[in-house]
């Protein structure tokens, strides 16, 4: 019996890699069907389990092709991994617990980097993005280590009670913050391979976003509008992948969702659960779509 490892497609997800003795045992159970797309390293496409010789008893089959494919490729077939939502399941004290280490991380600001970048490592293995498994994030505390100092300073700069101080500051975040999105989206990798992801987008007019989502915050409700349209756009500038990723939620959605957010945190009792509840939805507005759908629509 062969030792190769299989991939296989259920319910919009990639499942595996499983040895091929268990993928046996799961088309014996039914779990792995003829018309279940498979893959397993030489092969260069998905192909039905019905069309591997051997593969399922009594299928009719035919060759598969192979070639020197190293992972996995995207499923092309029809209700497969073209595109899809992301979607998370974030464990409530797991949250919490890597949420108030952030925030008190920052406050005492030398911890800082290494608490951004456990919550983050945490993070990324509980959100599902189609065609991706086990996603995981492998920066180090150490990489940019000087961004998170920085932040953790710049939460004192209000003690300086100067409109000039916090201008400042606030385009310093901006800056920083742009780095780190940067930082994020190159240490991502899928299966043990690092991504080939990038941001792209401009620092200037990343500032530009910044500055105006926090302006808009004087409107009480016009910051949900710009942050949808700042999250498009921070979408539009990610490149590296063979599908677009987007943002669906509208400015409603942000609106009213924050507003429950920030009334159970409130209260304080609720806080695990509702920040688990916010975390999950956010991460459910983004999607991959195949290149051109909307310039197409």
């Amino acid at each position: 019996m062969s030792n190769r490892s299989w991939f296989y497609a259920s319910e919009g997800q990639q499942k595996g890699p499983f040895p091929e003795a268990q993928l046996r045992d799961l088309i014996t159970r039914g779990a792995v069907r003829p018309d279940t797309l498979v893959w397993t390293e030489g092969m260069a496409g998905w192909q039905k389990a019905g069309e591997i010789p051997g593969l399922v008893p009594g299928a009719g089959a035919l060759p598969p092709a192979f070639s020197q494919a190293g992972g996995p490729p995207q499923v092309v077939a029809s209700g497969s991994y073209s595109g899809g939502a992301l979607s998370a399941d974030f464990p409530i004290w797991g949250l919490f617990g890597r949420s108030l280490l952030l925030f008190i991380g920052q406050i005492l600001v030398i911890p800082a980097p290494w608490t951004a970048t456990g919550l983050y490592r945490w993070s990324f293995p509980h959100i599902r993005v189609p065609g991706r498994p086990n996603l995981e994030f492998t920066g180090q505390p150490l990489d940019i280590w000087y961004v998170f100092v920085v932040l953790g300073l710049l939460t004192y700069a209000g003690a300086a009670n100067s409109t000039i101080v916090t201008l400042l500051s606030l385009v310093v975040q901006a800056v920083l913050s742009w780095m780190i999105v940067r930082w994020i989206a190159s240490r991502l990798s899928s299966n043990g391979q690092e991504l080939p992801i990038s941001f792209k987008g401009s620092p200037a007019v990343y500032v530009g976003w910044y500055v105006a989502m926090a302006l808009s915050s004087i409107t009480i409700i016009g910051w949900a509008w710009v942050m949808t349209a700042w999250m498009r756009w921070i979408c539009r500038n990610i490149e590296g992948t063979r599908r677009e990723v987007t943002f669906n939620a509208s400015g409603l959605d942000v609106l009213w969702r924050t507003i429950v957010f920030a009334i159970g945190c409130g209260f304080l009792i609720p806080i695990p659960w509702v920040l688990r509840w916010y975390g999950n939805w956010f991460i459910s507005q983004f999607a991959l779509v195949e290149r051109g759908t909307y310039a197409n629509a």
